[in-house]
């Protein structure tokens, strides 16, 4: 007698065990297993610290800037970045890469630049900070 039903038997079988499995996109539809009456203790949130500000020199037009005076300036942010009340802004030129990081100075204030890094494009070894200014200055000024 011939086992024509075998293969195709086999093959939905392992399909359905493979499918099981298998990860796909979420559904969207998310299944609670804990208590939902009684809500998760929350964090404390940490005491405000105000930052170290930065005091070094060719730094000093930027210091204490607020993001949308630094865009102005700049140009738009190639990258912009919030972590908490932090915040990461990177400006760029041919030759180098500017990233100007903004902290709040007291508690509830909007972030400012407090720290100001620049490295060259090509290797990421740091370079001058004024003359990566300049240049990204230069860049986004319109020709």
């Amino acid at each position: 007698m011939p086992r024509t039903w075998l293969a195709p038997a086999i093959a939905s079988t392992l399909g359905l065990l493979l499918s099981a499995c298998a990860g796909g996109p979420a559904s969207g539809r998310y299944v609670s297993t804990g208590n939902t009456a009684a809500p998760a203790p929350s964090a404390p949130s940490p005491a405000f610290r105000a930052p170290q500000v930065m005091r070094a020199q060719g730094v000093d037009s930027i210091i204490g800037q607020a993001a949308g005076s630094l865009a102005r300036r700049f140009g738009e942010a190639r990258l912009d970045v919030a972590e908490g009340d932090a915040r990461k802004l990177q400006f760029v030129s041919d030759g180098c890469v500017l990233d100007i990081y903004l902290y709040p100075l007291e508690a509830g204030r909007a972030p400012v630049a407090t720290h100001v890094e620049a490295r060259v494009r090509q290797g990421g070894g740091a370079t001058d900070r004024a003359a990566c200014i300049e240049a990204i200055e230069r860049a986004s000024s319109p020709r």
